[in-house]
């Protein structure tokens, strides 16, 4: 995993701590989202998914146009707009069975999902862009699998809600990676391939009277535009780190996420967490320390 080494210039080294940042504020975002989301509990998540497109499509053009980019398309080649139509789709999965999941009271099996994602993310970086793991690397992501097997067999059940949630968003990352386009536009062009259909599917809810926004209160409609800035924001910051950083080393800050989804999940909305998942996390938690320490220890040293 590449990091900032004494050879590297303080341009580099600078962006590499502007994107660990970025990153990890994203992840410390997304792993508050349960409390979130649980506020608007009795709404279809296919409407809350159109209404987040919809609505951070909006606040993404809006940021745009302030910054008087008004013509925010231009530039961007074909393959680059196709890409981002495939990280779109991606993303727009993604956000559904995550919505999902905590509206069916999921959420720690959904923070299961964002623990396997280091494993799919640290699995392209090595495959699809040549990225290298020390030995160390590589015990920990084994361990980790080790754990994530463990629950498979151990609850008899495909989990397919943590296996979509790491595939579409480890998807997602290495797409956002290799687009070679700036974090905000990129964003905006995203948003665009979905806006027309979403904003499309909401006009037929309101047609039938069974769109929530506007129909039940001033707090749920309030809570239901903040979608499009809290979807926004962190996607943002992500985009703008795994353009700086490692893709390895977005693997391992994703654990933030999950971490906080967990504790939430379990410590405030009280769901379930049985002897054979404490075995099972302990493991990958087990190896999320491994992975951080060698790090650390790394760039210590290099440092010095």
């Amino acid at each position: 995993m590449t990091e900032p080494t004494a050879s590297n210039t303080p341009s580099q080294t600078s962006a590499f701590k502007s994107g660990t940042i970025a990153a990890a504020l994203a992840y410390f975002c997304w792993g508050l989202w349960p409390i979130f989301w649980k506020q608007l509990d009795g709404i279809d998540a296919f409407e809350l998914i159109a209404d987040r497109i919809v609505w951070s499509e909006i606040t993404i053009v809006a940021i745009l146009l302030a910054m008087r980019q008004f013509r925010f398309w231009r530039g961007a080649d074909r393959r680059v707009v196709l890409l981002l139509g495939a990280s779109a789709c991606l993303i727009a999965i993604n956000w559904w069975v995550y919505v999902w999941a905590v509206g069916n009271g999921k959420i720690v099996e959904s923070s299961l999902g964002y623990f396997i994602n280091p494993l799919v993310s640290v699995l392209f970086g090595v495959t699809f862009l040549r990225e290298r793991l020390n030995a160390v690397q590589w015990t920990a992501v084994a361990i980790a699998a080790a754990g994530v097997a463990y629950l498979t067999v151990q609850t008899g059940a495909l989990p397919w809600i943590a296996i979509v949630l790491a595939l579409t968003f480890g998807g997602y990352g290495l797409i956002r990676k290799v687009a070679v386009i700036d974090s905000l536009r990129g964003l905006a062009l995203e948003g665009a391939w979905l806006f027309l259909p979403a904003l499309l599917y909401l006009i037929v809810l309101y047609g039938h009277g069974q769109n929530h926004f506007g129909a039940v209160s001033t707090r749920v409609d309030i809570f239901i535009l903040l979608t499009g800035p809290i979807s926004a924001v962190p996607l943002l910051l992500f985009a703008y780190g795994a353009r700086r950083i490692p893709l390895s080393l977005i693997g391992i800050l994703q654990y933030i996420g999950p971490t906080l989804q967990f504790l939430t999940g379990v410590l405030i909305y009280r769901e379930p967490f049985s002897r054979v998942q404490l075995i099972g996390f302990g493991l990958t938690w087990a190896a999320l320390a491994i992975y951080a320490t060698d790090s650390v220890l790394r760039h210590l040293k290099q440092r010095a």
